[in-house]
């Protein structure tokens, strides 16, 4: 039987706050997904600019937005705060450390992101050969895999979807997703990392590791893990509906 609302309510005594970019509306409909399955657990949400097709600082974070919504957040007094965005995974994971760290030395709040999520997961489980699979342009894609590469991770197959606009990442058809996943699965990747915190991957998840006998570690599903992690909330019982990250 399920919980009454007041029963729902009184359950959430952890909070995590969540920044999410301006132009997104997966992640917080992601989030919300995976905590009914971690019932204790609320996110609160704040947002910073990024949207549209062109990135005013395409190399680095522009810090001030992200520091602001955090601030915000802070108020609520969550026990961690995530980026959940994926712009690491092109311009290197020292630039989500440094923004995570600049976080905490600002809020006094423990911080992480999507991307060390991601490094934290795969190395947890030894993984670092990876089959790559985001909404992206070819530019976009050419950078993420050099930096993945970067990062001693071997890319040995990739797909990608050819938008550029953060906001069109949402509109990649469910069914496309799942035919790039069974396209990169030839390969044989130990695990394959859907990018980008705006691309519904993450509810393709579980079933896809059922049909591929491959994990499937999305970056939205990511944040929420790395939150999770952080503040040591069993996180098992979402692992049927959104895959083995969270077993």
């Amino acid at each position: 039987m399920a919980p009454s609302a007041s029963e729902a309510y009184t359950a959430q005594q952890r909070f995590i706050g969540v920044i999410t970019p301006s132009g997104n509306t997966v992640v917080e409909r992601i989030t919300l997904g995976i905590l009914r399955d971690v019932p204790e657990v609320s996110p609160h949400f704040s947002r910073t600019p990024v949207f549209g097709s062109t990135d005013p600082s395409p190399t680095a974070y522009a810090q001030e937005g992200f520091l602001a919504a955090a601030a915000l957040l802070a108020h609520a007094k969550p026990e961690v705060l995530v980026w959940n965005g994926s712009k690491g995974a092109g311009i290197g994971f020292a630039h989500d450390a440094a923004l995570a760290a600049a976080i905490e030395q600002q809020t006094g709040i423990p911080a992480t992101t999507s991307i060390l999520g991601l490094k934290t997961a795969l190395a947890l489980r030894g993984i670092t050969r990876i089959a790559v699979v985001t909404p992206y342009s070819d530019a976009g894609q050419q950078g993420a895999l050099d930096c993945l590469h970067t990062e001693g991770y071997d890319c040995i197959a990739e797909a990608h979807a050819g938008y550029s606009d953060n906001l069109s990442y949402a509109s990649v058809p469910l069914a496309q997703i799942a035919d790039m996943m069974r396209s990169v699965a030839a390969a044989r990747p130990q695990a394959i990392v859907t990018l980008c915190t705006n691309f519904p991957a993450a509810v393709l998840a579980a079933p896809m590791e059922v049909e591929l006998g491959i994990p499937v570690f999305d970056t939205t599903a990511l944040g929420v893990w790395a939150a999770l992690h952080a503040i040591g909330a069993d996180m098992h019982a979402a692992a049927p509906r959104w895959g083995s990250l969270f077993a």
